[in-house]
């Protein structure tokens, strides 16, 4: 796999892994809390640890390529930032868009 490739293959997983936590009721996919709908904090961890998982898929598929490079603060500054870009859409699906309500 050439570096082209493995890039957009870890945007495209960037995207479906940030917009996950707002699309499913239950806790990465697994566990259904019963009762009271999945909080927002819960919804935060779950992007937080996806966004690790993908950082730990992007350097291994660094490492593959050739050298992995060392990253500073503002690497892991951009790439949070554009987790939390790639995952508005699903927050607004879930938070923002108008609910039907049943009169």
């Amino acid at each position: 796999m050439n570096t082209s490739t493995a890039a957009w293959l870890v945007i495209f997983l960037m995207a479906v892994a940030a917009n996950f936590p707002f699309v499913t009721d239950s806790f990465f996919g697994v566990y259904r809390f019963k009762g009271a709908p999945k909080s927002f904090a819960i919804r935060l961890f779950e992007l937080l640890v996806l966004y690790f998982l993908l950082l730990g898929m992007a350097r291994g598929l660094e490492s593959m390529a050739g050298n992995a490079f060392p990253q500073g603060w503002q690497f892991y500054t951009v790439t949070i930032c554009l987790m939390l870009v790639l995952a508005f859409p699903g927050y607004v699906w879930r938070h923002l868009r108008r609910q039907k309500t049943t009169d």
